[in-house]
């Protein structure tokens, strides 16, 4: 069975929106699929897709092959994902560094 990442068209007329899933080849566009593992608005500015990319990584190396604009779709998330987990390292490291060292005080209990 050859199976494809790509696209299917969900929405309104003249108002798209994506889901994109796994797919068998012969299968028509908006017909049968194997997985859901993401979206894709256009509509939408800035980051304007969400993909599961452990899914995506695990069908393509089943031998999926992604369409055109699922790839990009995939380079643009695996971009966004590397500048967070990049960006979040930064905040921690300065979160380590701005703690204080001093031990603190046990807390006073008060007689009751």
């Amino acid at each position: 069975m050859a199976v494809s990442i790509r696209l299917r068209r969900e929405g309104a007329k003249n108002r798209p929106y994506y889901k994109v899933v796994v797919a068998d080849r012969r299968s028509p566009r908006d017909g049968k699929f194997v997985e859901i593992i993401g979206t894709y608005d256009p509509k939408k500015t800035g980051h304007n897709s969400t993909l599961n990319i452990d899914r995506v990584e695990y069908w393509i190396s089943k031998g999926a092959q992604p369409s055109d604009t699922v790839r990009s779709l995939i380079k643009k998330n695996n971009k966004a994902a590397a500048t967070e987990a990049s960006s979040r390292g930064e905040q921690e490291s300065s979160q380590s560094t701005e703690e204080d060292p001093s031990p603190s005080s046990p807390p006073v209990e008060t007689p009751s």
